[in-house]
């Protein structure tokens, strides 16, 4: 998980590289999920068993593609603006705003102490944005756009996983995009300037593709409630990389509200773990009863 996000980071890095360098946000988007879908085939062995990348619900598959596409379409377009602790520290309000979202929409309803820690965060964005002083600009924007988005992914992930394989849940979403935006290529005409530019446009995909191949793996092998902690991880590699790519440090605003979203979500991982385990034992303790009478 801690090298999924080291990945991770090397992608955004490596966007905001490009767009700063004038390449075509779309065409850095485009190439980062092409890349993407050539490494899952290979990584995963496609040819091997066809059947395990086939969609039950393709048109869902296509919006969930494209909410992901969207959640990376506004990063890059924050990024041409704001640091990388910025959006990062934005984009960490996103748990929150599914754990608000998936009461209406997946019938998990938050308490009251989970909604206070959800407040918290969003006093923490508030905090790093700082509307009416100045500091809201049309990047902030986007980083918001990018965590809505991502949300709404999320939530979509989390309701066709039921039905879907994890590998076409993997597959169709870097290849909705894919295929959706090939007809605007044409149009984006910021291509890479040189051969190394080429090369990190490329990598995009790799860091995308193994990053995503590395999640997987870590959920194969612990719970979602032991590596729930670890995203948050993300933080400490975005300041480090803002810092020797691109020499900016993240002011002591945008520090103090990272470390209050941080808090906020961390207490939410706490208390869902906690709700978790009270809910298997009064499951443990009415089979029990159960068990008696029979």
């Amino acid at each position: 998980m801690l090298t999924t996000y080291v990945f991770f980071t090397f992608l955004d890095t490596s966007s905001k590289y490009l767009v700063l360098a004038g390449v075509s946000v779309l065409i850095v988007a485009w190439v980062r999920f092409a890349v993407h879908v050539v490494l899952v085939g290979a990584l995963l062995r496609g040819w091997r068993e066809p059947m395990r990348f086939r969609p039950v619900n393709l048109p869902a598959h296509v919006m969930r593609g494209a909410f992901l596409f969207g959640s990376t379409m506004f990063n890059v377009l924050a990024l041409r603006s704001l640091q990388l602790a910025e959006t990062t520290s934005i984009y960490f309000f996103g748990p929150m705003v599914i754990t608000a979202l998936a009461g209406p929409l997946l019938g998990e309803w938050a308490g009251w102490r989970r909604w206070l820690a959800i407040l918290a965060a969003f006093a923490g964005v508030l905090i790093i944005t700082r509307p009416g002083v100045g500091v809201f600009g049309i990047g902030h924007l986007f980083a918001l756009g990018s965590m809505l988005s991502n949300c709404f992914y999320v939530i979509m992930t989390r309701r066709m996983s039921a039905n879907e394989t994890p590998e076409s849940l993997i597959l169709f979403s870097a290849l909705a995009p894919t295929v959706l935006l090939l007809p605007l290529l044409p149009f984006s005409f910021s291509l890479p300037h040189d051969g190394w530019h080429w090369f990190v446009l490329l990598m995009l995909g790799v860091f995308g593709g193994v990053g995503h191949w590395l999640l997987v793996q870590a959920y194969r092998l612990a719970t979602t409630t032991a590596l729930a902690p670890y995203p948050y991880s993300q933080m400490v590699w975005m300041i480090i990389s803002g810092w020797l790519v691109f020499k900016q440090f993240p002011d002591r605003w945008t520090l103090v509200g990272a470390a209050i979203i941080v808090a906020s979500g961390l207490y939410i991982v706490h208390r869902e773990h906690r709700l978790r385990l009270r809910s298997r034992a009064a499951s443990d303790v009415e089979a029990e009863a159960l068990a008696k009478k029979l």
